[in-house]
């Protein structure tokens, strides 16, 4: 089994909640480290513009680059649900090496601004899943944009959309989500 997201773009509003409660639950200080952010879709020209919010995190690749690239194994792939957990003990940091985060095509990888900082990043609410319940950031989503599952299950129920504007499907990673665009024909413009 494969563990994923699905995300839907037509839904998300970038009010920031997803990325404000994965930091309080998991006590991520303010600063750089977002193991969950918004990114903003901007295109057209006045009229006709369109604007498009994407809420990103790691996304669990079948074929991890960041594993792939680690030296001393600091992360890893679950095999009973696929999510990708590190071992912060092991990372070197990122003045020693930092190839994680320069390998990864979605820069899930995050370190602090601190000397000797350790790799870290979203583990999709790993202790959650364990009590029965969904990562932090799917439960405080206010417009439902979101949803975690095993990926077989989610591309059952939304469909197997893996590229929308502002996100790029690698193949060679094949990571584990499905998404929904936020269509700028149906806002009215061409």
């Amino acid at each position: 089994m494969q563990l994923g997201f699905y995300i839907d773009q037509s839904r998300c509003t970038g009010c920031y909640t997803c990325t404000v409660a994965c930091k309080d639950w998991h006590d991520i200080p303010a600063g750089p480290v977002n193991w969950r952010w918004v990114v903003t879709v901007e295109d057209g020209k006045y009229p006709k513009v369109f604007v498009a919010f994407l809420s990103l995190s790691c996304l669990h690749c079948a074929e991890p680059s960041c594993m792939s690239v680690c030296p001393v194994d600091a992360i890893s792939k679950r095999q009973e649900d696929g999510i990708v957990v590190v071992d912060q003990e092991a990372c070197l940091g990122k003045e020693a090496c930092g190839q994680c985060k320069e390998a990864c095509p979605y820069v899930a990888p995050q370190f602090s601004a601190d000397d000797g900082a350790k790799i870290q990043m979203c583990h999709l609410c790993v202790d959650r899943w364990q009590e029965g319940k969904k990562p932090v950031c799917v439960e405080a989503c206010p417009m439902w944009a979101l949803d975690a599952g095993p990926l077989e299950e989610l591309e059952a129920k939304y469909g197997k959309v893996k590229e929308v504007e502002g996100f790029k499907f690698v193949e060679k990673n094949r990571p584990s989500v499905v998404l929904k665009a936020r269509e700028p024909e149906l806002l009215g413009y061409p």
